[in-house]
């Protein structure tokens, strides 16, 4: 089995379509795929209907966290959508994302920029808007080459000169939230350290602790001595450890199924979900 439990559509800042992205997924040769939009469960609906037959998809959402002022990204799995309180935080996060890129339209302006307002807002058109339609919109005006190199201090990274924060989960809340919804949490590219500042590891074990299901080890963000370092941390503190493209369409280099998740570990996320379950592509 081929299996990619982290993804994205234009419901937040992808390139595809959820119905686009689950037939790409299929034409791939992917078992399964997680539709993981920020802080959104948007897009599961037309992911669902589009399924073609033969590909599962897990629904799931990443949920935008901060821990002692640096950023990081839970994502969540199989819960159950309509849990009013973790309902509520979602939104919470959505409506400010607005306020929160006008404001890095601002700096980056203010830094001579030559960006608008009008221009990220037509790259996220229907999207829930974000730092990669501010990085798409410095890539067309010719100041950095790629969606990637705009996530580094100069402008776009979590301590970058044009970075202002939003409203984000307490972690060890997102953790409860989830759990409370039914849900599986695992804590996305963790060491991605080319993105800013990372929490410690000893807050890792803090998690693991509070109830954290796993890490994300095998990531484009993580090299290979990173990736082994999580291994053995995820032994030690008895999480599970899963791969994912962190799939965006064109707008990043990554490919489907570029990193997979092992299929007793995918087995385990779905043994401890009880808010939802995995879907069945019939063909839509």
């Amino acid at each position: 089995m081929r299996i990619d439990l982290h993804t994205h559509s234009t419901v937040s800042d992808g390139t595809d379509t959820p119905a686009e992205l689950v037939r790409n997924a299929a034409a791939d040769g992917l078992d399964v795929v997680a539709l993981t939009d920020h802080d959104t469960v948007g897009g599961h609906a037309e992911a669902r209907a589009a399924l073609p037959a033969g590909l599962t998809l897990i629904t799931g959402a990443e949920l935008s966290c901060r821990l002692d002022g640096v950023s990081l990204h839970m994502l969540a799995y199989l819960f159950d959508p309509e849990e009013p309180e973790l309902a509520r935080e979602r939104e919470l996060v959505r409506d400010d994302r607005v306020p929160r890129a006008q404001g890095m339209v601002a700096k980056l302006r203010d830094l001579g920029v030559p960006i608008t307002w009008e221009q990220v807002a037509r790259i996220a058109g229907d999207g829930a808007v974000g730092r990669p339609h501010i990085a798409t919109a410095l890539v067309d005006l010719g100041v950095v080459p790629s969606v990637s190199d705009a996530f580094c201090a100069e402008w776009l990274a979590n301590d970058g000169r044009a970075y202002v924060e939003k409203h984000e989960l307490d972690p060890f809340d997102a953790i409860r939230l989830v759990k409370a919804a039914g849900g599986v949490t695992v804590f996305a590219h963790p060491l991605a350290v080319k993105r800013g500042s990372c929490v410690p590891e000893s807050a890792i074990a803090e998690l693991a602790a509070a109830g954290l299901d796993g890490i994300e080890v095998d990531h484009m963000d993580h090299d290979a001595p990173t990736r082994a370092r999580l291994r053995g941390m995820a032994a030690d503190l008895g999480l599970l450890t899963t791969g994912s493209s962190d799939y965006h369409g064109s707008r990043k280099t990554c490919r489907l199924g570029e990193y997979t998740t092992d299929p007793e570990i995918y087995g385990e996320i779905v043994r401890r979900a009880t808010g939802a379950f995995p879907v069945p592509g019939t063909g839509g």
